[in-house]
């Protein structure tokens, strides 16, 4: 059996591949957008606010979730969503150390 295309790339590297993805949506990034506005868990008023069928909405807190972007608690019949902080900083430290690894002032390019 073959090496899969994720084998072959540093752990860093799928990473920052899938935190891509997540953010590769204008609807993802509307959903991150509103729950930093709200900086409360919010349960359900997320579809009226965005515009999107909640199906829709369902799908794409998933996605975050499975990435661990945000995280969603169980209450009644709702579940409620809020950004992980911890996670989102550590998020936030890849990028910058990815956008740091190369001093622009250095590159010789056409």
């Amino acid at each position: 059996m073959g090496i899969t295309k994720f084998e072959k790339f540093s752990k860093e590297q799928n990473k920052i591949s899938k935190i891509a993805k997540a953010f590769a949506h204008p609807a993802r990034v509307a959903i991150l957008q509103q729950l930093f506005k709200l900086n409360v868990c919010v349960c359900g008023d997320l579809a009226h606010e965005i515009g999107l069928a909640q199906p829709t909405i369902s799908q794409h807190l998933k996605e975050l979730k499975n990435i661990g972007l945000i995280k969603g608690t169980i209450e009644g019949t709702s579940v409620c969503y809020c950004i992980d902080e911890k996670v989102w900083e550590e998020f936030k430290q890849l990028f910058v150390s990815f956008f740091d690894e190369h001093d622009n002032s250095k590159i010789q390019c056409c």
